[in-house]
């Protein structure tokens, strides 16, 4: 019997001291050549770095970078089923430019907008749209539509602090019986 309850104890020690592994946060980059790494490659695009500086923060997490070159809102909306797959937590989407630069309308494309973010939520999946007007100048490489590699930086950084920040916590209810001191 004391062996028993010995072995217990040490099971129950192991159990306590063993390393946990935490849940991966499965998160998709969407959109066109900026998402994709244009002029700076993928390795230093926005999803790669976000993905490291999430680790580094100790976050377990895997960025799919779902960036198309050339790619329009309407191009996002039609593969955003198949660009983001079940067990997707987070879905960053980054509009771009291209459908103003290639004859789209403003309208048109904060509908599509809209619809992907609406059919990503009704999945349970967070969306986090980043898209900047104006995109600030210094942004921009040579051609002044691409990324440089310090704003894929700057955005990494931006979304992973977004990403990593606490959840606000509803406010409780005041409880009656604690609100005002009772009277003698």
């Amino acid at each position: 019997m004391v062996y028993a309850l010995r072995a217990l104890a040490v099971a129950a020690a192991l159990c306590l001291v063993s390393p946990v592994t935490a849940a991966t946060l499965n998160i998709v980059a969407i959109g066109a050549s900026n998402t994709s790494g244009f002029g700076v490659g993928a390795a230093n695009a926005y999803p790669a770095l976000l993905q490291a500086l999430l680790r580094k923060k100790g976050i377990n997490a895997n960025v799919t970078n779902a960036g198309v070159l050339g790619d329009v809102t309407a191009g996002m909306l039609n593969r955003i089923d198949s660009a983001v797959p079940k067990g997707t937590d987070i879905v960053i989407l980054q509009p771009g430019g291209n459908d103003l630069r290639f004859f789209g309308t403003k309208e048109r494309r904060a509908a599509n907008i809209s619809a992907m973010t609406a059919r990503l939520r009704a999945r349970g999946i967070r969306v986090i749209v980043y898209d900047p007007n104006p995109v600030p100048a210094d942004f921009y490489q040579w051609d002044h539509i691409h990324f440089n590699a310090a704003a894929h930086a700057k955005i990494a950084a931006t979304l992973a602090a977004q990403i990593s920040a606490p959840k606000p916590q509803p406010a409780a209810a005041p409880n009656p019986a604690q609100a005002a001191p009772s009277k003698p």
